[in-house]
């Protein structure tokens, strides 16, 4: 499923998308977050196809090598480990991949550089060659090889600008699609004849989550900065970026809306995505003055948490 820092994620992207594009139609933004949050799960199926493409190519050059009219003893006998690979296959035979992948028009047919790229550098691989020279294969090998596979593309920069051309919106959405791949891949076992994807959201609640997220940040966006400049008055004020009072004015929705997230999760998660998207010192500034506004607005009672542990 996509993990809520991702969502939260999306939510922070189609804010900032929102306020400096000036656009006046919230429905409309809220539609493209929702699509955008679509399109992560998207990226999950588009990724599982790949180890498919790329056997299904090592495939088609061993029948070339066979058709061959002079035939080398390795052409007429090829190692078949990776194009015969029980986890590939499986993928290969899933229903809910194919059936997603048919239903969104992904796939990878488009792409033939990129496959001849991505089979080049995992026949170069020293995992791969481990994998091909072990005498017993079983499917934990298999899938050892899959999961390494898809450990390596988190820093495929081929992959990433192919991405980037096939849809803006899976900008930096590799990472997360790649921990549900893995999660994936570790549930298979040897019973399975089909596979078992994750499903989209964790629960019922992460789509309204997303929505109302968005929409209580956004509709008490000038609120919650005039309350956040109470905690920064000392500040330079040119020298805080306009991404981090986002993450503040919605660290602040999140706070005061959400009563069944503890306040050290929204805390954790908004600093962590100020590493990544905002400036090197943001983390500490945030992290600081966040502690200040959560002092603040539980003395107000504006923070309401329920249930153990959530104080």
């Amino acid at each position: 499923m996509l993990s809520r820092r991702l969502l939260r994620i999306k939510v922070v992207k189609a804010l900032f998308a929102h306020l400096k594009s000036g656009a006046d139609n919230m429905i409309a933004t809220e539609k493209n977050l929702m699509a955008s949050v679509d399109k992560a799960y998207d990226l999950y199926f588009q990724l599982l196809a790949l180890p498919v493409e790329l056997a299904e190519y090592a495939r088609s050059r061993q029948e070339l090598a066979r058709a061959k009219k002079l035939p080398t003893h390795e052409d007429l006998h090829p190692n078949t480990k990776f194009v015969d690979n029980a986890v590939i296959r499986l993928i290969a035979n899933s229903d809910a991949v194919n059936d997603r992948l048919a239903a969104r028009k992904l796939g990878w047919k488009t792409q033939p550089d990129l496959i001849r790229t991505l089979h080049a550098q995992l026949v170069a691989s020293d995992y791969y060659k481990e994998y091909m020279q072990r005498e017993v294969r079983t499917l934990d090998d298999d899938r050892w090889l899959v999961e390494e596979f898809f450990k390596e593309l988190q820093n495929c920069d081929v992959l990433d600008d192919v991405l980037e051309e096939m849809s803006l919106l899976w900008s930096d959405d590799v990472p997360y699609a790649v921990v549900m791949i893995l999660r994936t891949l570790s549930a298979i076992r040897p019973s399975h004849t089909e596979l078992k994807v994750v499903s989209q959201f964790k629960s019922d609640e992460d789509p309204d989550f997303v929505k109302t997220l968005f929409e209580k940040a956004l509709v008490n966006y000038d609120r919650n900065q005039e309350y956040i400049e109470r905690f920064t008055a000392n500040w330079d004020v040119e020298r805080i970026v306009f991404m981090d009072n986002l993450i503040m004015g919605t660290a602040m929705a999140e706070l005061m809306e959400f009563g069944s997230i503890p306040v050290k999760v929204t805390l954790d998660e908004w600093i962590e995505i100020s590493k990544y998207y905002s400036t090197p010192g943001s983390s500490n500034f945030i992290n600081g003055v966040l502690d200040k506004i959560v002092e603040s607005l539980t003395a107000e009672g504006r923070i309401k948490k329920s249930g153990r542990g959530l104080l």
